[in-house]
């Protein structure tokens, strides 16, 4: 019995380590979003911070259309990173989880 559970705490210390390591690689995996015209584009890591946005000169006019196209895209590239983010941490967490009856169930 003990012999088990100093197993899992192995796996469990392992995956540990490899959620840091996959958090750590989340911050080069970019995420780009642009809006439909393409005259807003911005760019994330997978981790959700902002690394570039490129704005085209023609929305400097308009104040409001220039708010709202930030909105709208950052909300979209935020929602894109959180979902390549939460697949690649819930992909490490359960290769590394002990296998316990009905787990599988739990973690989909």
């Amino acid at each position: 019995m003990f012999g088990d559970i100093m197993g899992m705490m192995g796996k469990l210390k392992e995956t540990q380590k490899k959620v840091a390591e996959t958090k750590k690689r989340l911050d080069t995996v970019m995420v780009e979003e642009a809006s439909s015209d393409g005259l807003l584009k911005v760019t994330l890591t997978a981790n959700r911070a902002i690394k570039t946005i490129a704005i085209d000169a023609s929305l400097y006019d308009d104040k409001e259309q220039l708010e709202d196209y930030l909105v709208t895209v950052l909300n979209r590239a935020i929602a894109k990173a959180t979902s390549v983010n939460e697949a690649e941490l819930a992909a490490v967490a359960k290769e590394g989880m002990p296998n316990i009856p009905g787990m599988d169930s739990f973690l989909k």
